[in-house]
């Protein structure tokens, strides 16, 4: 095991090949200081290790963000599964790497918490539990509350709708055209949420069969190369990071979704402001999962009281909006101030 010295101010990085499998494991823990750290579990092919450790590195903090944020007492971390190019592994091997990423996340003792996140899922939270490992989301048959997709896209529509209201004066999104940029678990339920309220639903991905899929659900279709591109009222990123640089080509007056680490870098946010371009953090509108799942698996509250505090994102959201207009600044600096007014001055990360 590794311990690397950290370039940003996270209070840990550790780095692991896996016994059983040989597959390189890590575990980001970017801070403590609210409680121990929450974060997903990710699972995906990376060109090098390089490129997972900044990934970690990245993920970990914006969760510590999207904690203190939604008024959560907890940290932020992350954990990669860093998988070579093209490696497919079979189940056998895949219970070999979880078992071994379970063993690094047990012997922090109870620092970093875990869940699914891109890669993973409910059922091997089940497997990262053997090893004694702390994991959330289990199956609903194992007392868990199974997928965080619902209220993480719950989360994504209250921030969405609060935003409307903002931008456009009524939080309606009927007869708006929003354009959805990726059709996975959560875009999928964005975008039929945003349908039944009466929204021009386009959506896109890049998986095999998500065109026929789309256009059988009732929806326009659009190209990923074009899709951030085209004249939209709303745009929901709800893939991959990365993807809104300075120079990215954009014609929606609003931006909300769920992708982590939308921005190529933070400066990113002044200039869509400049553009008249109102981003909601994505920290922000992607809480609901966690807000949702730490309701009911760690206060055991119902789905009720749960599900409201996911709602009660949009007063986050409106809030965030209202502070930056008023005071000239973006909703990303705005948004930076109350999750360091919660940590009690500690700095958070830049990217």
């Amino acid at each position: 095991m590794t311990v690397h010295p950290l370039p940003w101010d996270h209070d840990r990085l550790v780095v692991r090949r896996g016994r059983r499998s040989g597959v390189t494991t890590m575990v980001a823990i970017h801070s403590t200081a609210l409680g121990p750290a929450l974060g997903g579990c990710r699972m995906k092919a990376y060109a090098g290790l390089d490129e997972a450790e900044r990934d970690v590195l990245r993920l970990s903090a914006a969760m510590t963000d999207k904690c203190a944020v939604a008024g959560m007492d907890f940290g932020g971390a992350k954990s990669v599964i860093a998988l070579r190019p093209g490696q497919q592994l079979d189940a056998e091997e895949r219970h070999a790497v979880l078992l071994d990423h379970a063993e690094l996340i047990a012997s922090l003792e109870g620092q970093y918490l875990a869940g699914p996140d891109i890669g993973t899922g409910p059922e091997d939270m089940l497997v990262l539990r053997e090893q004694g490992a702390p994991a959330f989301c289990l199956p609903e048959s194992a007392g868990g509350i199974g997928s965080s997709s619902g209220p993480t896209a719950q989360g994504v529509l209250a921030a969405l709708r609060a935003a409307s209201g903002a931008v456009f004066g009524t939080p309606d999104p009927a007869g708006r055209r929003v354009v959805v940029c990726g059709f996975g678990s959560v875009g999928r339920l964005v975008a039929s949420g945003l349908a039944d309220a009466g929204a021009e639903v386009t959506v896109s991905d890049v998986t095999e069969g998500a065109r026929a899929d789309a256009r059988y659900l009732g929806y326009a279709w659009a190209e990923p190369a074009e899709a951030l591109a085209l004249d939209a009222d709303i745009l929901v990123p709800a893939a991959v990071g990365g993807v809104l640089g300075t120079d990215t080509v954009l014609n929606a007056p609003l931006i909300v979704g769920p992708a982590n680490n939308q921005l190529v870098d933070d400066g990113v946010a002044s200039s869509l402001a400049a553009r008249g371009i109102v981003w909601v953090p994505d920290y922000v509108a992607s809480a609901g999962g966690v807000v949702y799942t730490v309701a009911r698996e760690v206060e055991g509250l119902d789905h009720a009281t749960a599900a409201a505090r996911v709602a009660a994102i949009g007063d986050v959201v409106s809030a965030l909006l209202s502070d930056s207009a008023a005071r000239g600044t973006t909703p990303l600096a705005e948004a930076a101030a109350l999750s360091r007014r919660r940590l009690g001055g500690v700095r958070t990360a830049a990217v």
